[in-house]
């Protein structure tokens, strides 16, 4: 893409509106546009990012064994009222009603309808197991949007729901999305430290939250050094090998970490060494729920078991909130100069830098490195606008592209360009006949 040719309003200073970093720079990214308090536009830049994270949480779960589904974002209320849900939930949920004066809500999450859906598609044990998910977006009207897109009311999630015959079997369905959540957020450069939790309106006996280490985090956190200490990208898994996925639940519950609603200061001090002990703030980026037959039993999902009896499914929900995860990226990875972008959910792999644009000799040799690259599947931004060097070095460290390759006079005059990791820092002469060997 020619940034000549790309809309991406940025913006020279901090917006007063905003608070946090993530916020800051994602308006000044021109990722991001404020429609209504909590709800926004996803533009260009932001909407790559934001599709590159909702594919890796798509694999990811497929891989667990879900399948994707489409719900619509109105629900009847009568499904809610069938749960107990509608009027216990709050005033997060947006009520309306349609033009035959029926109540509707717009869904802030999924249970009563996945729950229903099953009940009419699956009858027999034999069915079993299965998990439903989607990505959908979702609206909670929240009493103080803020932070952008760490507490809006429109967001982008995505939910997945299990369905097992036995308790023991669901544990089973509830130990795979552990994993896969653990798998899914270091593909995108995070350990997101899974800690006990509150059930909140969800319901249910389990409870998990995955947390990202934040300065600015809603939650405090209080957990063991040694989750840092190990590599969560090593492990390969059979997700049918049941023994298997325990181990790795085990190996990761056994140690100390909880949020500052369910932490126990006595059973920290006891079980962590004080030098390894962790305090500090987290944001939550998905959390996973086994609740058994809550909304099985009011709602007559019931199949046949082997015995022939009627039986209520087991049941839990494992949310990802794939839009925050973007604002909690750029949270847990920026410094004063603009965001650090993860590779894996870069919006582009590469900037290209025209120092000299109009320059015939300049203009030419990026012009084969910008074709080559796109030839080879490399997602690259070139900068061709005629612009000072000043700026346009300024801009690909405000939007945190992984790599800079940086083409002038002079380097052409040695037949090198200049190549910078914008993580590190570090910049290196590449001779122009390998570059492209480098991406």
């Amino acid at each position: 893409m020619r940034l000549s040719q790309y809309f991406m309003p940025i913006l020279r200073d901090d917006p007063k509106e905003a608070e946090i970093v993530s916020h800051k720079l994602m308006l000044r990214c021109g990722m991001i546009r404020q429609e209504a308090a909590g709800c926004y536009s996803w533009l260009p830049l932001g909407f790559r990012v934001l599709k590159k994270i909702e594919q890796i949480v798509r694999e990811e779960q497929n891989r667990a064994g879900a399948i994707e589904v489409l719900m619509p974002t109105i629900q009847p209320a009568d499904l809610w009222r069938k749960s107990g849900r509608y009027d216990a939930y709050g005033k997060e949920m947006l009520r309306i009603k349609d033009r035959h004066d029926r109540d509707m809500l717009f869904g802030p999450t999924n249970e009563e309808m996945i729950t229903d859906i099953f009940r009419q598609g699956v009858k027999s044990y034999k069915d079993l197991p299965r998990n439903l998910y989607h990505i959908q977006w979702k609206f909670r009207d929240e009493v103080r949007p803020r932070f952008g897109v760490m507490r809006g009311r429109e967001f982008l999630m995505k939910d997945a729901y299990s369905f097992d015959l036995t308790r023991e079997a669901g544990q089973h369905s509830y130990n795979k999305m552990f994993v896969s959540y653990l798998k899914t957020f270091a593909r995108m450069g995070l350990k997101a430290v899974p800690m006990r939790a509150e059930t909140g309106p969800i319901g249910g006996k389990d409870s998990h939250e995955f947390l990202i280490l934040a300065e600015t985090g809603e939650s405090g956190v209080f957990f063991d050094r040694a989750f840092l200490d190990m590599d969560w990208t090593a492990f390969d898994i059979d997700y049918d090998d049941v023994g298997a996925v325990a181990r790795v639940v085990e190996d990761f519950t056994s140690k100390y970490a909880a949020t500052d609603e369910k932490h126990d200061a006595a059973e920290f001090d006891r079980r962590v060494p004080e030098a390894a002990r962790v305090t500090g703030r987290g944001i939550e980026v998905g959390h996973i729920f086994f609740f058994g037959t809550k909304y099985s039993e009011p709602m007559g999902a019931v199949v046949q078991g082997p015995d022939g009896k009627m039986v209520p499914v087991e049941s839990g929900s494992y949310g990802i909130g794939v839009s925050r995860l973007v604002g909690g990226i750029i949270e847990a990875s920026h410094d004063e100069a603009g965001i650090i972008w993860p590779e894996a959910v870069a919006p582009f792999k590469v900037g290209l830098i025209n120092l000299k644009a109009g320059d015939a000799d300049t203009d030419a040799a990026c012009e084969t490195i910008y074709k080559a690259l796109e030839a080879k599947g490399v997602e690259v931004l070139y900068d061709d606008r005629d612009e000072r060097p000043g700026g346009k070095f300024a801009t690909m460290d405000l939007i945190g592209l992984p790599w800079q390759v940086i083409i002038g006079p002079r380097g052409l005059k040695d037949g090198i360009a200049e190549v910078k990791n914008r993580k590190t820092g570090e910049r290196e002469n590449v001779a122009l006949a390998t570059l492209l060997e480098r991406f």
